[in-house]
């Protein structure tokens, strides 16, 4: 089976490239294909996210494991077909975890591959990246409640002593 996809840059003009590709293909098969579509050197660190309906963020499928613990879900080891659904059609792809380069991919339609056909391919383009990647500005959803707590969390010197550049603690 071939998922054919939509993938948008999150930026204020519309940019977005149509790219069909095997089901048994990975998650790095996808990413390389983006980036390819996209004219990124596809050499920087990035990530896809498993989201929910409304895009929120979910589980992180990495490029890259960096986890101390080398538990984390790798790109080159998760098809495509085993993340993406009918049901399931969405991802967040982030791409250069400097400049955040943010992606909407959505799953178009599931086909039977045409013969002949060459997969991974890039079938529509659409608008041009802009010079740097737009920014981002993350908030937290509950900073009041935090900053409330913060504010009435009192630390009293006579409760914890005093600390002289002098003694030394382990």
């Amino acid at each position: 089976m071939v998922y054919k996809f939509r993938v948008i840059l999150d930026v204020k003009e519309d940019v977005f490239r149509d790219i069909i590709i095997q089901g048994e293909a990975t998650l790095e098969d996808l990413h390389n294909v983006i980036n390819q579509s996209f004219g990124f050197a596809g050499d920087e660190m990035a990530s896809f996210y498993l989201t929910d309906e409304d895009w929120n963020q979910g589980e992180e499928i990495t490029f890259f494991d960096v986890s101390e613990s080398g538990e984390m879900r790798l790109m080159e080891e998760t098809t495509i077909e085993s993340v993406v659904s009918e049901e399931e059609p969405k991802l967040l792809y982030v791409y250069d975890f400097m400049s955040m380069w943010t992606f909407f991919v959505e799953l178009v339609e599931i086909d039977e591959e045409e013969t002949g056909a060459s997969y991974p391919a890039l079938i529509y383009a659409h608008g041009s990246i802009p010079a740097e990647a737009p920014e981002k500005s993350f908030v937290a959803d509950d900073f009041d409640e935090f900053e409330d707590e913060f504010n009435d969390f009192d630390l009293d010197e006579d409760d914890y002593g005093s600390f002289s550049e002098e003694e030394e603690y382990y």
